[in-house]
């Protein structure tokens, strides 16, 4: 029990410490994107937090098994460095021992990935998927920024002012906008106008910014004059009703909803890629054992670059598979479980190997 309750915390520890250097370095990259998205006015910056946290699931589905594996490697690499492992060896705890210790605190990682993967992280997907549809219909509103020009996307330009924060109401609105007349001609259309706000039309969906006490005025190329219109009431149409996010998806569905659809080629890639994910982890743990054995004159790393390559080359090889089990290139029977077995005859051979020369020679 003390052996098991050192080393399980000896792995753990040193797990925690690379998962959570991965961990900082993912949601950097992606926050860095999201908050660009922000500073450009697409999504607002009050839900920055809300996607960051709805993305941590699918985070640590990735990251949790690459953390035990060179957990692994580094708390046993150091053991071997200290003379530990030999000592405990030399002891009577056989190599099977030692496997056995490893794969309990393996198996608590496997149910975390297991739950991340079939079910945390689909969840969470959607939960994004749909809260950024929303914001993506709201843009228009929850996104501007007072004082500064911003582009809706088909030539047009809108400012304001200033932004009621309790009505999002616009003052002193300006729009700038390129259109085309009914004979083709382009034109230039600007539109200034006292009060603005957004309203939605209930029979079409259509969005429109109405726009209150102001002056439109269209300008032709080549043309030395322009065309003024005054008006109390004018409406801009700024999108069209927005299409419902597709949220049948394999990605977004549910582990039950994808046992029953068997037969769909993307349904059973993704299916078996979240049942992988835990089993992952304990052929991971397999082969991590042998390739933590290190001389003391080689240093903990000498093997960390090797086993690096494994990994990716296991990773590698199960997106690719399951990219071709979704195309309907490879059975769906067959689909991603040759790479599993594979990389678990060849953790079964080194640890045999290791075994047959000693874990301690």
């Amino acid at each position: 029990m003390i052996i098991f309750r050192y080393l399980t915390r000896e792995i753990l520890l040193t797990m925690s410490a690379v998962a959570g250097v991965l961990l900082l370095v993912i949601m950097g990259s992606r926050f860095i994107r999201y908050f660009t998205s922000a500073a450009d006015g697409d999504i607002p910056v009050s839900i920055l937090g809300t996607l960051m946290l709805f993305h941590m699931p699918g985070f640590l589905e990735l990251i949790l098994p690459l953390s035990f594996f060179l957990g692994i490697l580094l708390a046993y690499g150091q053991l071997y460095l200290n003379s530990e492992i030999t000592v405990l060896v030399a002891c009577g705890t056989s190599p099977n021992r030692l496997l056995t210790v490893t794969l309990l605190p393996a198996l608590i990682v496997a149910v975390l990935v297991g739950a991340c993967s079939m079910w945390l992280t689909p969840t969470s997907s959607l939960h994004n998927e749909l809260l950024l549809e929303e914001q993506r219909s709201n843009v228009d509103f929850s996104s501007l920024t007072p004082g500064r020009f911003q582009s809706f996307g088909s030539g047009r330009t809108a400012y304001a002012n200033d932004v009621d924060e309790d009505d999002r109401r616009l003052q002193e609105v300006f729009i700038s906008e390129s259109q085309k007349r009914s004979d083709g001609t382009p034109e230039n259309v600007v539109t200034r106008a006292s009060l603005g706000y957004q309203t939605t039309d209930e029979d079409t969906g259509s969005r429109y910014l109405v726009l209150e006490d102001g002056d439109r005025y269209s300008v032709e190329a080549g043309r030395a004059e322009a065309e003024r219109l005054e008006f109390g009431t004018y409406a801009v149409r700024l999108t069209r009703a927005s299409e419902a996010v597709e949220t049948d998806d394999a990605e977004f569905a549910t582990t039950t909803d994808l046992l029953k659809g068997i037969d769909d080629p993307e349904a059973m890639a993704q299916l078996q890629w979240r049942l992988g994910a835990p089993v992952m982890v304990l052929i991971l743990t397999l082969l991590a054992m042998p390739l933590s054995k290190v001389n003391p004159r080689q240093g903990r790393f000498a093997k960390l670059l090797p086993a690096i390559f494994i990994y990716v080359a296991y990773l590698s090889l199960l997106l690719a598979t399951m990219d071709a089990v979704g195309k309907g290139k490879i059975p769906g029977v067959i689909g991603m479980w040759p790479i599993h077995l594979a990389f678990l005859a060849i953790g079964l051979l080194l640890t045999f190997n290791a075994q047959r020369k000693g874990m301690s020679g």
